[in-house]
């Protein structure tokens, strides 16, 4: 009993380095990933997690999916498929030309 309580501060540690290094950044990710779907609207350029660039043309909110516009036609896909990092950069050079 006294060995367990004598390594009680290093699994504790243990714990900490866990949560602070691998459950706050995902749990901070997924919440950005979620207010980047909502935050969504008609017109906006994006660009999906397989590489498919595109702009939103309507939204399908039964099946919780955007009809996005390309060269090619009218795509629909659903919204977990639309990549947060990617399309930040895609608007990033619009964003700051616009200053």
């Amino acid at each position: 009993m006294e060995g367990f309580v004598g390594q009680l501060p290093f699994i504790l540690m243990i714990f900490a380095v866990m949560y602070f290094f691998m459950i706050r950044p995902q749990m901070q990710k997924a919440k950005k990933e979620k207010k980047f779907a909502e935050d969504l609207k008609k017109g906006d350029r994006i660009v999906t997690k397989s590489g498919l660039h595109g702009k939103i043309f309507d939204f399908s909110e039964k099946n919780n999916a955007v009809v996005i516009e390309t060269g090619a036609g009218k795509l629909t896909f659903d919204k977990s498929a639309l990549s947060l990092e990617m399309s930040q950069k895609l608007n990033a050079p619009a964003a700051e030309s616009k200053k």
